[in-house]
C-alpha cells in the first residue's frame, strides 16, 4: 500500500462564536441543518478523512459551499480546525507552533489562489521572487530563480511589466510561477484557473500538467468543474455540505459512483476522453493478438488507433510493457455507449462490471 503524504483525520471546521460548544453537540449526533437552526452555528466541514499520495495530484470538487476552499485553508491553517488532525509528512501541522508554521508556508507549501493574489505595485520579476524574498534569499539568486520560472510559464520578456498590464491568463501564470519559484514540495491550489476563460483555462491546465511531468510536486487542486477534475486529477474526492462522499480515482469514480449525487455528476461526462483501456480491457487468453496498446491509451486515441490499423482486437500493456489484457472493438463500443442517469441509478448496487475495474488497475504498474 502506497503511503500517504498528506493525511487528514477527522477533521471538522465549525464556524460560530462557540465552536467547541457546537462541537459537543455534533459529537452527540446533531446533524448541520439542527446545529445552525436552534445555534446559529455552521458545520464546514465534518469529520474529513483524506489520504495524500505524494507526488500526485489530488483533486477536491463540489459545488459551492460544499466546504472545499475551507479544506485546502486548513492544510497551511490560514483556518483553524474545530477538531481533528493533519499531517504532512509525519508532521502534525496543528501542533506547530507560530514558528514552525511559518516555516511550512515559507519552505513547504506554496499556494495559487484564484484571483491570482499579486502585488499591483510589484513588477512581474518583484512577484514571482517574493516568497524568496521573504525566505531571506539574495537579490541576485532572487533574479535568477524567478527568471527561470517566469520563462517556463511562457512570459518572458515581461519580467518589468505590472500586473495590470497583464491579461488574466498571464497573471494567473505569475501565480504558478511564483508558488514554484520557492521550490515547496506541496503546491495548493484554490480554484487557481476557474476565473479564466475556456480556452486559457485549457492552456493553464496543460502547462500544469507539463509541469507536473517533470516536477513530480504533490498538489491538492479545488476545483468546482468535474471536466477539470478527471483530466487533472490522480485521485478526487468529491464533497457535498462539508462531507466527502466519495474518493478514488477519475476511472472508478466515472465508471463506479457511490450514489445517486456522484451520478448526477457523472451523466454527461465525455467517457471516451476520460476513460482508459484497462478499465475495459478483458483477460488475456491463447487466441489474443493484435498491436500492442499501452494501458493509459484514452478509448477516443484507441478508436484511432482501431480505425487505422483496421483491427478488431489489441493487447494492452502496461508502462512496462508486460502484457495485461486485451481490448476488442466490441468492448470499445460498449464502454464509449453513455449510460442514461436511470441506468447508472439501476447499477450503484450492482457489482457485475465494475469489480473488473478494480482487479484491472490494480495490474498497471
Amino acid at each position: 500500500m502506497t503511503e500517504s503524504f498528506i493525511s487528514i483525520r477527522h477533521l471538522y471546521k465549525i464556524f460560530g462564536r462557540d465552536p467547541e460548544g457546537a462541537m459537543n453537540r455534533v459529537r452527540k449526533g446533531m446533524e448541520k441543518d439542527e446545529l445552525l437552526e436552534l445555534t446559529g452555528h455552521v458545520l464546514g466541514l465534518s469529520d474529513i478523512n483524506l489520504e495524500m499520495e505524494q507526488n500526485k495530484v489530488q483533486v477536491v470538487m463540489g459545488l459551492s459551499g460544499s466546504g472545499k476552499s475551507t479544506l485546502i485553508r486548513l492544510l497551511n491553517r490560514l483556518i483553524e480546525p474545530t477538531s481533528g488532525e493533519v499531517l504532512i509528512d509525519g508532521a502534525d501541522v496543528l501542533a506547530m507552533d507560530a514558528k514552525e508554521l511559518r516555516e511550512l508556508r515559507r519552505h513547504k507549501m506554496s499556494m495559487v489562489f484564484q484571483r491570482f493574489g499579486l502585488f499591483p505595485h510589484r513588477t512581474i520579476i518583484e512577484n514571482t521572487g517574493y516568497g524568496l524574498e521573504i525566505q531571506g534569499i539574495n537579490q541576485l539568486e532572487i533574479k535568477k530563480r524567478a527568471t527561470r520560472w517566469i520563462e517556463r510559464v511562457g512570459l518572458s520578456g515581461y519580467e518589468n511589466y505590472y500586473p495590470a498590464q497583464l491579461s488574466g491568463g498571464m497573471q494567473q501564470r505569475v501565480g504558478l510561477a511564483r508558488a514554484l519559484t520557492t521550490d515547496a514540495e506541496i503546491l495548493l491550489m484554490d480554484e487557481a484557473f476557474s476565473a479564466l476563460d475556456p480556452l486559457i483555462r485549457t492552456e493553464m491546465q496543460d502547462i500544469l500538467l507539463d509541469l507536473q511531468e517533470e516536477l513530480k510536486k504533490t498538489i491538492v487542486f479545488i476545483t468546482h468543474d468535474l471536466d477539470e477534475a478527471l483530466r487533472i486529477g490522480d485521485n478526487i474526492a468529491i464533497l457535498r455540505d462539508g462531507e466527502i462522499i466519495q474518493t478514488d480515482n477519475p476511472q472508478n469514480i466515472l465508471m463506479k459512483p457511490v450514489d445517486t449525487y456522484v451520478a448526477d455528476f457523472m451523466k454527461d461526462i465525455n467517457r471516451a476522453r476520460v476513460l482508459r483501456v484497462h478499465t475495459l480491457m478483458k483477460p488475456l487468453d491463447t487466441y489474443a493478438n493484435g498491436p500492442n496498446m499501452l494501458s493509459s491509451t484514452t478509448l477516443e486515441q484507441a478508436l484511432q488507433v482501431f480505425a487505422e490499423q483496421s483491427t478488431s482486437q489489441t493487447i494492452i500493456v502496461n508502462g512496462n510493457g508486460e502484457k495485461i489484457g486485451k481490448l476488442t472493438l466490441d468492448d470499445l463500443i460498449f464502454g464509449m455507449k453513455r449510460p442514461t442517469i436511470e441506468e447508472i441509478k439501476e447499477d450503484l448496487g450492482s457489482t457485475s462490471f465494475s469489480d473488473s475495474i478494480d482487479t484491472a488497475t490494480s495490474s498497471i504498474n
